[in-house]
């Protein structure tokens, strides 16, 4: 089971070394950390499995403001996260782009954890599984037979919200996205200790994409107990 914590932009590079020398992680779980991009090399000073937020789909080039597989490789950062809903939200990401970042991520050997999900209002309006079968129909055609890609379910509704699927919503979701690859799916939506039992219990969850309640590391600690087989 994989228990990935996204920090988002919280955390500089002390925070982060306070974070990896203090976070013990359970035997049994796999864990990755993503924290914002200044603070990549700080977590690389500990013994965890580190991916970045983000992946540009080029190799150099006038980009401002973005970063190329290769730089992430020569840092020594082990993968990334792609299509976070709050990059397609707030920046315009598309699923064009979102799948070019994958490819790119995947053909340079980084692992991917690329996400997926509806808003509210599609949801409310019947569309969930369509918009499920776009985007990760994408992601999964851009990857091809590369293997080191996971999704991630993130109902848009229940980011930063308070908000959680029910365990038979993320459950129904989960199960929908596996008729459509057989990559791992991780559940990410509001995850914390209270909950994680009952969300990685559900047999079509392979593990969590956590938000807030990866930042603080007896927090983090405690989902990935919930996750652990022992």
């Amino acid at each position: 089971m994989l228990i990935a914590g996204n920090w988002k932009m919280f955390k500089g590079p002390q925070e982060t070394r306070a974070f990896v020398d203090s976070f013990q992680p359970p035997e049994g779980v796999e864990v990755v950390l993503c924290p914002p991009f200044v603070s990549l090399e700080a977590a690389l000073t500990g013994p965890h499995t580190i991916y970045a937020q983000n992946v540009h789909w080029e190799g150099s080039g006038a980009y401002t403001g973005e970063i190329s597989p290769e730089m992430l490789l020569e840092l020594g950062v082990q993968g990334a996260l792609v299509g976070h809903s709050e990059r397609r939200q707030l920046f315009g990401e598309t699923d064009e782009m979102v799948a070019r970042r994958t490819r790119s991520a995947l053909e340079s050997g980084l692992g991917v954890i690329a996400c997926a999900g509806e808003t509210l209002e599609q949801r409310e309006s019947g569309d969930t599984e369509l918009v499920l079968k776009i985007q990760v129909e994408a992601i999964a055609f851009a990857a091809g037979e590369y293997e080191k890609l996971v999704i991630a379910y993130e109902p848009v509704w229940a980011i930063g919200t308070g908000k959680t699927a029910t365990p038979e919503q993320a459950e129904e979701a989960h199960r929908f996205i596996k008729g459509l690859t057989d990559r791992p799916v991780l559940y990410g939506g509001s995850v914390k200790p209270e909950n994680a039992a009952e969300l990685l219990d559900q047999p079509s969850i392979d593990g969590a994409l956590v938000g807030g309640a990866s930042l603080d590391p007896d927090s983090f600690a405690a989902i990935c107990r919930a996750a652990s087989p022992s």
